[in-house]
């Protein structure tokens, strides 16, 4: 694959655009160039969709339908729709559509748009079509395509043409122009490139042809050639066990045998028969065989050795077998290098257990069809689809799960729980009765309700109820649970002790039509009493709170600020024309990178772009730099360290240690107390002095809520000390406690409570914690639930960041909308002060279905969704000085450029706006 760039995006997706449009092969389009009807790239270019797809800059826009007889000044009858860009204060403000993903570099394209104005001028105004191209390192420039005077009289066509000499990371097509006050009136647009069909003919194909067989002899006809054993015999069948295991498919089978260790397998050299930065899917037919083992793991994985000897085992595959059925193993991988040596291999069952496989194929991986946003029908936001919440009819609709009685009491609370309030639509006081349940003998039992027909696919859902539970011996756990087929799915979780009414809260989401849902409520140990009130479900409404959202961010992430012009150039500055663009944003938004990422450019320019900050996935966690005792390994971390530098990124410090057992390297499971402290303080001295003043945070305990592997063995102090050690050795490292499940109510360990009583604790030992780690793996978050965990860990006043975040979903427009959901909370809140993904790539993520980029490096929705809302969060402005020579506008905080043109010359200064409640006057000498 071609190295990635803007360009190369903008002509894949052009392609599959040109695809949809013309049921022409490229051949035929070619010859017959004469007739060919060139591809409008302008999507809705007549309205007739409404504004999808159209952005009002800074002003309001709307359509006006055919034949609705609202011609706004218009005087002819137009007869179809139109859009009305209106509330414009700038001359600048306007309608504008991203076509980045639409042109490419070299070509030249025509455009012809039908305009009108409307509003309170004299005479004419002029409209003018501009491009707005945003390059590396957000520099941003306006390339002028054509401007036309309007009058009041009718329709005009604004014609022009333009070229681009090279690909910017994005193009705005936008048409500006009219005086401020008057309305523009946008009929239709169209962009076309006659021609385009010369790049079709060139294109080259990305698909395998039938002779680059990357497995050799994959079926085992040929018997064993190619393959062989890994650390075991490896053998050839018919068939086997009495004939009872024969091969699903062909003639013959292999089996790897008198396996000693798990890595034990069967393997094959597929050196120089794979190529770095093109995604490669395997699948294998495997099951196992061997006495008392009737299931197992097994594992496809990629061995590498790069060119400098170094090592690298990718794993592809995981699957669990058993040893009655054939069962197909199916996985990715990608290599960001080009190996010595590459060798694939299956692994994994316990000593003693035969690997069964009846064949291997790998090819290019497929690249699926580009999925449709998910548009639930009928679709009632903050709606509630529990029946009888309130009880009126006793019990009617509700189901005890479980031999337990049911029974309708009264004396709950009378109001809807805080984290609904925002987002539950109109609704009544709760009636103050509630679900008693007794004779629990299971701690599932509870009251139950089907809500089958109620739940929309790729809806997400807020849960929220009040909870309480009878004498106990102890604080218990309540949950909302739901039951979708066979799956047990997590609706929220809270930690209740007796006489207390509790509010629980938490979300959900049906991704695939389910025959049976049913949710329940559940928990307490057997013989507590179960109470539940007000329980409502209902889908959520996440563009409105994403308007919400909108205005707290202008109030906490910008400021006013005002440019005082002067010097001995200055002149009469009044009216001096003066654009502003915002540089940078200074809020931190980073991602988890591994070392071999940095192998791959196409990687690292989009890290490098669209990040300023980093977080090593495994390179620095003990397990990566001390595998075994005394044998340090810190070239990964510090090629990283030294990758990030170079490009101004800060780097946090991820971590010190990991508190969860099964993290921890065997060679420290052997040592004794006293062994166990001269090995924290030996990692403690060695890794903060070694790398000094170069982390600005460091995790100093990874997951403490959700293990106590140290404390355990060293006594409760030895967290706090740390702290205390870390510091002493680097004051200027921000040292943070790190946890996840945090913000989404479905883990009573991790909640926000608890959390805050960890931290305090800690802090009443004298560890200088200094800021509040929340990793963010979530799924199918809500905005008033994320928020409200950030509000209560807020009264802490320490610096919160999220650390390690990802939302899953196959659907990349789901994926899109659950991130923006993540972002937006953290960016409006004035406790958080940075985000860091856990990874943006496919195939270098820890979760499936959670990148933004695919493996070959085609930006999908998601990670659109980014860059759009990274856009949106830069401020630009133009317009003139005023009588005193100043020129005042509000922006997000970070770095600019302001260009100012006096006696014909123009002058280029850069200026920061940082954070404040007062406006800011920057003096500008020119």
């Amino acid at each position: 694959m071609k190295r990635l760039t803007a360009s190369s995006f903008a002509r894949r997706l052009f392609k599959s655009n040109s695809d949809h449009a013309h049921s022409q092969s490229p051949k035929e389009n070619r010859e017959n160039t004469g007739s060919y009807d060139a591809v409008n790239i302008i999507h809705n270019h007549d309205f007739s969709e409404g504004l999808h797809l159209w952005r009002a800059n800074c002003c309001s826009a709307f359509v006006v339908p055919a034949g609705s007889g609202y011609h706004k000044g218009i005087t002819e009858d137009v007869g179809c729709s139109y859009a009305v860009v209106t509330d414009r204060k700038e001359c600048w403000q306007g309608l504008e559509q991203d076509i980045t993903s639409r042109v490419s570099a070299g070509c030249v394209y025509t455009i012809s748009a039908c305009v009108g104005v409307s509003g309170a001028f004299h005479g004419s105004t002029e409209v003018q079509a501009t491009l707005r191209l945003v390059y590396q390192n957000s520099e941003t420039s306006y390339l002028f395509i054509s401007r036309k005077s309007v009058t009041e009289e009718g329709w005009q066509i604004l014609e022009g043409s333009f070229s681009l000499s090279t690909m910017p990371n994005q193009a705005i097509f936008y048409l500006e122009g009219p005086s401020p006050g008057s309305d523009l009136l946008i009929k239709s647009v169209k962009i076309t490139c006659p021609s385009f069909t010369d790049y079709e003919s060139s294109r080259p194909t990305s698909s395998c042809t039938d002779d680059e067989k990357i497995i050799v002899n994959a079926n085992f006809d040929d018997s064993l050639y190619s393959w062989s054993g890994r650390g075991c015999k490896v053998v050839c069948h018919d068939s086997m066990a009495d004939a009872n295991i024969n091969p699903t498919s062909g003639k013959y089978f292999a089996s790897a045998t008198d396996r000693t260790q798990s890595w034990n397998g069967i393997q094959q050299d597929i050196t120089g028969r794979v190529k770095r930065k093109q995604a490669y899917e395997m699948t294998a037919v495997v099951r196992v065989h061997g006495h008392n083992v009737t299931n197992a793991d097994v594992r496809g994985t990629l061995w590498v050795q790069a060119a400098d000897n170094l090592e690298q085992y990718i794993g592809i595959a995981k699957a669990q077998v058993t040893d009655k059925d054939w069962v197909q193993l199916q996985g990715k991988f990608l290599l960001n290098d080009s190996p010595s040596k590459a060798v694939i291999f299956l692994e994994g069952p316990p000593p003693g257990t035969d690997i069964l496989l009846n064949s291997l194929v790998v090819n290019r991986a497929a690249k699926p069809p580009p999925p449709s946003p998910p548009v639930p029908e009928n679709a009632v936001y903050g709606v509630n689809i529990i029946t009888n919440t309130h009880l009126n009819n006793g019990t009617n609709g509700w189901f005890p799960l479980g031999d337990c009685t049911m029974s309708v009491k009264t004396g709950s609370p009378h109001i809807i729980p805080p984290m609904a309030r925002d987002s539950l639509g109109a609704h009544e006081r709760l009636s103050g009765r509630y679900i008693a349940v007794t004779n629990r003998t299971q701690t599932w039992m509870g009251p139950a309700q089907v809500i089958t027909d109620k739940v929309k696919l790729y809806l997400t859902y807020q849960i929220s109820a009040w909870v309480r539970v009878g004498r106990a011996s102890g604080p218990q756990n309540v949950s909302v649970a739901l039951g979708v087929d066979d799956e047990w799915v997590n609706g929220g979780q809270v930690e209740v002790s007796n006489d207390q009414w509790r509010e629980i809260g938490g979300s959900f989401r049906i991704e695939k039509q389910a025959a049976k849902v049913m949710v329940y409520v559940q928990g307490p140990a057997s013989g507590v009493d179960l109470m539940v009130a007000g329980l409502h479900i209902f889908p959520v409404d996440r563009r409105a709170r994403f308007n919400h959202l909108k205005r707290q961010t202008e109030k906490i992430r910008k400021r006013d600020v005002i440019l005082k012009f002067s010097g001995s150039d200055s002149g009469c500055l009044l009216g001096t024309p003066v654009r502003v663009r915002q540089k940078q944003n200074s809020f931190p938004f980073g991602s988890c990178i591994c070392r071999t990422n940095i192998d791959n450019e196409d990687f690292n320019d989009f890290f490098v772009k669209n990040f300023n900050w980093a977080v090593f996935g495994n390179e620095l966690k003990w397990y990566s730099t001390e595998a075994q005792q005394g044998n340090f390994n810190y070239r990964d971390a510090d090629e990283l360290l030294n990758f990030c530098y170079k490009n101004n990124i800060e780097v946090r410090g991820h971590c010190i240690f990991w508190e969860v057992e099964s993290t921890v390297q065997a060679w420290i499971h052997s040592l004794n107390k006293n062994e166990l402290m001269i090995a924290v303080q030996n990692r403690l001295s060695g890794l903060l002095t070694r790398f000094k003043g170069k982390f600005k945070h460091y995790d100093v305990n990874n997951e403490m809520m959700h293990g106590s592997y140290h404390q355990d063995r060293l006594g409760k102090e030895i967290w706090a000390n740390m702290f205390k050690k870390a510091h002493e050795l680097d004051p200027s490292a921000i040292l943070f406690v790190n946890d996840y499940h945090v913000e989404d109510g479905c883990d009573t360990r991790s909640s926000p409570e608890k959390y805050i009583e960890h931290i305090l604790d800690l802090q009443d030992q004298g560890a200088p914690v200094g800021g509040i780690g929340i990793q963010g793996h979530i799924d199918s978050p809500v905005g008033p639930i994320v928020c409200s965990a950030l509000d209560k860990l807020s009264i802490l006043g320490l610096p919160i960041w999220f650390t390690e975040v990802d939302v899953s979903s196959k659907n990349e427009h789901v994926r899109a909308d659950d991130l923006e959901v993540m972002l937006r909370e953290a960016f409006a809140h004035p406790a958080v002060e940075g985000v860091i993904l856990w990874g943006f790539w496919e195939l270098f993520m820890s979760r499936e279905d959670a990148h933004l980029i695919n493996a070959e490096g085609e930006l999908n929705e998601a990670g659109k969704r980014y860059l759009a809302l990274k856009q949106e969060w830069l401020s630009h402005a133009h317009g003139h000085t005023d009588d005193q020579g100043q020129y005042s506008f509000r922006g997000y905080h970070g770095s600019y450029e302001v260009e100012v043109v006096i006696a014909s010359k123009k002058i280029t200064k850069t200026f920061v706006v940082d954070k404040g409640d007062d406006a800011l006057v920057i003096s500008i000498d020119i």
